[in-house]
């Protein structure tokens, strides 16, 4: 009997990754997918015969960690493993709170994902042993995340540049995405790193969500 599998992400091509990696394993069957919260909880109000979620982090409309929580009140029976490209403890935290089953970040190999879905269906928790290590330190000692923030002033634009580059999307889908030139892209990501004072796309992400300048 095949393990039926929602996805909530918003990235298109992230999606389609998502599905070539369960295509590989014939006992998973991907039922539906939906590019917001707001569509997942449509969806499952339609057909809620699924049992399991792969939960993006980052979306429009409703975020996934929002998400979670409506999903876990309304249908407790429902697994949900967050699938994403933030590692910061914040995300990870409020995630696990919200009623989270797992955490795999999107490079995660299709075996070890396999492995967590059908381990996570049996009561486990699917997380890599970094995102582990991670999740079990904030539990010990839960942080604190309304800190003030960093008084950080983005332009629009680049605010819209930085959510693009948090889906894992490249210069040139950007510039697809946006009508503008990939060269112009690389100027307002320069720009980026220099406001937030960082040095690469994970940390300027990572910094972003921090300073709630864009959802994790």
């Amino acid at each position: 009997m095949k393990t039926k599998i929602a996805i909530a992400e918003d990235n298109i091509f992230l999606l389609k990754a998502v599905r070539d990696k369960l295509s590989l394993f014939e006992d998973v069957e991907v039922k539906f997918w939906a590019m917001n919260g707001e569509e997942l909880l449509t969806k499952l109000e339609q057909d809620s015969n699924v049992q399991l979620i792969l939960m993006d982090i980052e979306m429009p409309k409703m975020n996934g960690i929002e998400a979670v929580e409506k999903v876990t009140q309304k249908y407790p029976q429902i697994k949900i493993i967050m699938l994403t490209v933030f590692d910061n403890d914040e995300n990870i935290f409020k995630a696990i709170q919200a009623g989270a089953h797992g955490y795999f970040l999107k490079e995660v190999d299709p075996p070890t994902l396999h492995r967590g879905i059908l381990d996570t269906l049996e009561g486990g928790a699917a997380m890599t042993p970094s995102i582990a290590m991670k999740a079990l330190k904030l539990l010990r000692n839960p942080p604190n995340f309304e800190e003030a923030k960093e008084e950080i002033n983005l332009t629009a634009r680049e605010i819209e540049i930085l959510e693009q580059t948090a889906k894992g999307l490249n210069y040139n889908q950007i510039g697809e995405n946006l009508f503008i030139s990939p060269k112009t892209v690389r100027k307002h990501i320069e720009n980026i790193y220099a406001k937030l004072q960082v040095h690469n796309k994970m940390e300027a992400v990572q910094k972003a969500v921090k300073n709630r300048i864009i959802e994790g």
